[in-house]
């Protein structure tokens, strides 16, 4: 059976908001192991999603064969060439008969 380490004094990572609502007695364990291996709450927490996370297998598994997936999709995906129009044709002139004719009324 694996075990979970927590490292005393080490709590310093990037950090992403996730709101979760645990049982009492969870979070008062979670304080004390905090406490106990002199680290920040988010920490404990962390560590030990992750240790969580690394034990069930198949969600390994999973995690692994999407990791794939999406590689594969990553590279098998190219962009399409945007073509580009060139300009060859002059800009439109006013038909001066017109501009005439319409001073001349």
């Amino acid at each position: 059976m694996s075990r979970l380490k927590l490292e005393h004094g080490v709590s310093k990572v990037r950090r992403a908001k996730l709101q979760s609502s645990i049982d009492q007695t969870i979070a008062d364990d979670i304080e004390l192991l905090a406490q106990w291996s002199n680290n920040e709450t988010n920490y404990v927490i962390n560590e030990l999603l992750r240790f969580a996370l690394t034990q069930e297998e198949d969600f390994q598994k999973y995690k692994t064969s999407f990791a794939a997936t999406a590689a594969r999709a990553a590279t098998t995906t190219k962009p399409t060439p945007t073509p580009i129009k060139s300009v060859s044709e002059p800009a439109a002139k006013p038909d001066a008969t017109v501009s005439n004719a319409a001073t001349h009324a």
